[in-house]
């Protein structure tokens, strides 16, 4: 037996339970690891809630890194022993042990520790989708990055400074812009203080950015819109202040003929090349420094209820781990 965090119903932090749960064999296709570190990120909060619906009872998380036990039969790129990482896949992360299909994991460089391993999987796979293929940042481009001290944020501001773009992001807080000047964003906006949409304009000469970059969601969506250049993208790739409303697509014509797109990284890793593509990416970006990932919180796996409340009372910065 091991023990795992899953819920009976759907609802706040409170219903997040430590059990005990048995430990099987894996299937054919199958590893089972042992985790090291397990990754935390919003959308555990949004399944956990039920925005995100799971079938009940259910377990959490979509991220992890440990070393694998055991593999099923047909299994051929890995052995017990490897050091692994993952991100998507089915849920459950949130464990001391589990299987999941080979096909999901990716070899962690030896130069990269398990808790950087949970920490950077789903948002440095994220960031690598939404840089490099929903839009190609390219050097001279200036983008907009909301929640710019959050774990995909500060990766973003990094990894966007490195191809040479110009990085603007949003924060809530003093200590939050400071953090992101600290990460490769050379213009910070404080939405609670400042027009968004107008700040931009002014940082770009009246232009407006090539590309937004917005997880937030409902509180955000219409300043982006407007810090858009003509014929701009925006990347609603997140939910964090509630959905965006229905509204009429007529509107992205009267703002400049713009792009509208909300991907979501399943659609950019369907097949094991574009996962392995990706990781690489990823791996490269971490280990030659240009990106660093800052583990800034750390919580016991049987605490994720404290976590979660931290994570939506927005007082975290960067990446939070779960140990097991």
């Amino acid at each position: 037996m091991s023990f795992a965090i899953r819920f009976h119903q759907t609802g706040g932090p409170e219903v997040l339970r430590w059990e005990e749960v048995p430990v099987s064999d894996p299937a054919e296709d199958e590893v089972r690891i042992r985790h090291e570190a397990v990754g935390l990120n919003y959308i555990d909060t949004y399944q956990r809630s039920g925005l995100y619906p799971l079938p009940l009872p259910s377990g959490l998380g979509q991220e992890g890194a440990g070393v694998v036990e055991a593999v099923g039969k047909d299994v051929r790129d890995f052995r017990p022993g490897d050091r692994v990482a993952y991100a998507g896949g089915p849920v459950g992360a949130y464990s001391r042990q589990r299987c999941l299909p080979a096909a999901r994991l990716l070899k962690l460089p030896e130069s990269i520790d398990f808790r950087t391993g949970a920490a950077m999987m789903l948002q440095g796979l994220t960031t690598a989708y939404l840089l490099r293929r929903t839009y190609a940042v390219q050097a001279g481009d200036a983008v907009l990055i909301h929640a710019a001290a959050g774990g995909v944020g500060l990766i973003a501001c990094q990894w966007a400074r490195a191809l040479g773009a110009t990085v603007i992001g949003t924060v809530s807080t003093e200590a939050k812009a400071e953090l992101a000047r600290q990460h490769g964003c050379e213009h910070v906006i404080l939405y609670s203080h400042e027009d968004v949409a107008a700040r931009v304009r002014d940082i770009t000469g009246g232009e407006g950015v090539a590309v937004v970059y917005d997880g937030v969601g409902k509180d955000t969506f219409s300043a982006s819109l407007d810090s858009l250049r003509m014929r701009g993208m925006m990347v609603s790739f997140g939910n964090a202040s509630g959905a965006v409303p229905p509204f009429n697509p007529l509107l992205l014509t009267q703002k400049g003929s713009l792009f509208l797109t909300r991907p979501m990284l399943a659609h950019y890793t369907a097949n094991r090349d574009e996962l392995l593509a990706l990781g690489q990416e990823l791996f490269a970006v971490v280990e030659s420094g240009k990106v660093r990932i800052n583990i800034n919180q750390t919580f016991a796996l049987a605490d994720a209820a404290d976590a979660h409340r931290a994570l939506e009372a927005r007082q975290t910065t960067g990446s939070t781990v779960l140990l097991p």
